[in-house]
């Protein structure tokens, strides 16, 4: 009898936030942010979804996937925690059905590098995310780049887990740390991530489908989803970079250029970003290691992993970009880290472009592409997204699943970001002269 009355209750569907706060957001606009796999969504209007931790959100995105692929992000409006069934169904059906990702013939192997920088806050919910991976043979490298406490290492230490080693690298800047984490790993695929990320539980077994596409892939990325939006600098943050909802697996080969790609092999922004890539670590040495006069910590400020990207498919290797290998990323959430970051932003891309203009084969290569580079800088125009982003009707016919961002005077200072940018552009240009002077320095020092 009581099987059978609870065969009869409506479906219950709880989904989680992939990122937690300490505190409920005061922004009106504030979106819950979360995910739904297709088996969850209730068959018919008299279930219910509940959403976690939902209070102080008036809308919700949830990115929508069918196993591991993921298939696009709906918008909903949130009303007392709850998603309306029919709503949810509704833009759930109007999204494509996509293929899914190969499986491999085994798993690999595989070292995650994650590094850091005095930031022990957040590692601590990126790490946990990693030790719940569900492949079978992983290694989590942490290195504490030029740290100016033990708070990392401390932390590292308390897991007590043998697949967690910590490396310290005492030369500031990403590169330097990065090519760190490939010495000490001891496997052929090293995945990278970020100390302000959650890693999807299958991240590595999406990887590992990304080499699957091609013998010679050497680099895979993934999808990088925002997975907070309480403020409104996450959301400009969010509708402005395409790598937070760019849903279409593609491989990236130079003999093969993408009609819809004018820009390859320097639409750098196709290729992925830095909290979520992975390579063979043959590939990494073949390439001279990442560059160390790039790459945030030093005074070009960014631009590391672009270079990687770029020099890949300038080999005549593939790139895969793998959507279903998934993390959640945490943007800056106010207007002064946002700057600091627009101007890292410049200043590395300056730098990676000053570099491209000094081999005569990439310049030649940039050169013809040029007047479309420059109209996107100026503009900010990105490449058309590729993904299925759904507005499911609101209660009210005037009244907007997402709020839009409408703040006269935030909106005054994100328009200044813009030149903020293009003006560390032009100093990055310098600023990579002088970060090659400092290491070739740092080079003859250690041949001594």
């Amino acid at each position: 009898m009581t099987d059978t009355i609870q065969r009869s209750l409506p479906p219950r569907v709880e989904l989680a936030r992939p990122m937690s706060s300490a505190a409920d957001p005061t922004w009106t606009g504030a979106v819950w942010v979360g995910a739904v796999d297709l088996a969850e969504v209730p068959g018919d209007d008299a279930g219910t979804v509940l959403l976690d931790d939902a209070a102080g959100h008036r809308s919700a995105r949830l990115l929508v996937r069918d196993g591991v692929a993921p298939l696009g992000f709906v918008d909903l409006p949130v009303s007392d925690g709850t998603l309306d069934v029919a709503a949810l169904r509704a833009a759930v059906a109007a999204l494509p059905a996509v293929p899914q990702p190969p499986i491999p013939v085994r798993l690999p192997s595989t070292s995650v590098v994650l590094c850091t920088r005095d930031r022990a806050d957040q590692l601590g919910a990126a790490l946990d995310s990693l030790l719940a991976l569900d492949h079978p043979d992983f290694e989590v490298v942490i290195v504490d780049n030029a740290p100016s406490d033990e708070s990392t290492r401390l932390l590292v230490d308390a897991l007590d887990d043998e697949r967690v080693r910590y490396v310290r690298e005492p030369v500031p800047g990403l590169s330097s740390a990065r090519n760190a984490g490939v010495r000490a790993a001891r496997y052929e695929i090293v995945a990278f991530t970020d100390d302000d990320v959650v890693v999807d539980r299958s991240w590595l077994r999406a990887v590992a489908s990304g080499f699957s596409r091609g013998d010679d892939v050497v680099c895979v990325s993934g999808l990088v989803a925002s997975g907070e939006l309480r403020t409104p600098t996450q959301r400009y943050f969010d509708e402005r970079v395409t790598w937070s909802r760019n849903l279409e697996p593609r491989v990236h080969r130079l003999s093969a250029p993408p009609a819809d790609r004018p820009l390859f092999p320097f639409a750098v922004g196709d290729y992925g970003t830095g909290a979520n890539f992975a390579m063979r670590r043959s590939a990494i040495t073949e390439l001279g290691g990442f560059d160390e006069a790039l790459g945030v910590g030093t005074v070009t400020g960014g631009g590391e992993d672009i270079d990687m990207f770029a020099r890949v498919v300038l080999s005549g290797a593939a790139l895969v970009v793998e959507p279903a290998a998934l993390v959640w990323h945490r943007h800056r959430a106010d207007l002064p880290a946002l700057r600091k970051q627009a101007e890292g932003y410049g200043t590395g891309l300056g730098a990676w472009l000053t570099k491209i203009a000094l081999h005569p084969h990439t310049l030649g290569m940039a050169l013809q592409r040029a007047p479309r580079a420059v109209r996107h800088l100026l503009t900010g125009t990105a490449a058309e997204p590729t993904t299925a982003q759904v507005e499911a009707p609101a209660p009210a016919a005037t009244e907007a699943v997402t709020a839009p961002l409408d703040d006269a005077a935030f909106l005054r200072e994100v328009g200044r970001m813009r030149w903020v940018e293009l003006l560390a552009v032009g100093r990055g240009v310098l600023r990579y002269a002088r970060s090659r002077r400092t290491v070739r320095a740092r080079e003859r020092t250690a041949d001594r």
